[in-house]
């Protein structure tokens, strides 16, 4: 796998699109469409990795399967 999974839904409680990174502990944005929230949370997604990176922290590598990638294999 080359890049982390990806979660957009739509939240009724913030009237927009959420997407998230389960594999970056606390990763997410928000958007008024699917395409805006994929787009800002590739934004958070970079600011994320780079903080780690700067912090000496470790980075996870990509592991996360959503359970329908689990089943089709």
């Amino acid at each position: 796998m080359s890049d982390y999974h990806i979660n957009i839904f739509y939240s009724d409680e913030d009237g927009g699109y959420i997407a998230d990174i389960p594999d970056l502990d606390s990763c997410s944005a928000f958007g008024e469409t699917p395409e805006k929230a994929l787009a800002e949370v590739e934004q958070a997604k970079q600011a994320w990795l780079e903080a780690a990176r700067q912090a000496g922290k470790p980075v996870p590598p990509p592991r996360y399967r959503p359970v329908i990638y689990q089943m089709s294999r």
